[in-house]
């Protein structure tokens, strides 16, 4: 990732990014002139296949891996996976307040900083719970809440909810529209689900096949809370979907 000004803050700028890994099997092209951009405060949605390098591009952007070709540039941003990864021995706090001690801060000072963000996620009463006793909703709170945590202006958010119930990605779906809100970040999401993206996003853009590219930035200006039944929503997932190849 190149150097970035500490003047205004960058958002998210990906220009014609390309990647390639190598093995002895022989090489895989996982992005080929990708293009993103994400204003400050901006969420940007990324639909696309499986395989089309939609989690390459977000270790790009959180300077996990470095671009072939092209030019990666970013605010500080913080991986949030599919998968909540709680460690099931440390309670629902501990879990959280691992991104402060991460960082270098001490145990206490780091529970007495995670502790006001469960009070304002509907998680108070539940600190000291192992992530066994947690629903699924909640297993994706405090995982959020720890990427919060890390302090890093840009959220990149691979898949958050895809291993929710329907009922259950609804709700959570609901709580981050409001959270972002209240605490603005620059957000890239990365989900299979094309209804969710325009549910939550500022733009929403699509990939191609591997090697992914964008062949469409999709604005969504719709006010919020939006519905699935809102005949605007429908309209473009259907926009989406056709530059998928998934038209009706």
């Amino acid at each position: 990732m190149e150097p970035r000004s500490v003047s205004a803050p960058l958002g998210v700028q990906v220009e014609g990014a390309g990647r390639t890994f190598h093995s002895r099997a022989g090489a895989v092209e996982a992005l080929r002139g990708m293009d993103l951009r994400a204003a400050p405060g901006e969420t940007v949605a990324v639909v696309g296949a499986s395989g089309c390098g939609k989690s390459t591009l977000l270790e790009l952007i959180c300077g996990l891996q470095r671009p072939d070709s092209g030019s990666v540039r970013a605010d500080p941003a913080v991986l949030m996976p599919q998968r909540d990864l709680l460690l099931p021995w440390a309670s629902a706090l501990d879990n959280a307040a691992l991104a402060l001690r991460a960082r270098g801060v001490g145990r206490s000072e780091a529970r007495a900083a995670a502790q006001p963000w469960f009070e304002r996620f509907g998680l108070d009463g539940f600190e000291r719970a192992r992530p066994a006793a947690l629903s699924g909703g909640m297993r994706q709170r405090v995982a959020f809440v720890r990427t919060l945590l890390a302090g890093k202006p840009v959220l990149a958010l691979d898949e958050p909810f895809a291993a929710l119930d329907a009922l259950t990605r609804q709700e959570v779906q609901g709580w981050l529209v409001q959270t972002l809100a209240a605490e603005p970040r620059t957000v890239v999401l990365v989900t299979h689900d094309v209804e969710e993206a325009v549910l939550l996003a500022d733009r929403v853009v699509v990939m191609s096949p591997r090697p992914g590219r964008a062949v469409l930035s999709l604005e969504v200006a719709l006010p919020r809370p939006r519905r699935r039944t809102d005949p605007a929503v429908a309209a473009l997932r259907e926009q989406a979907l056709a530059a998928l190849g998934l038209g009706g």
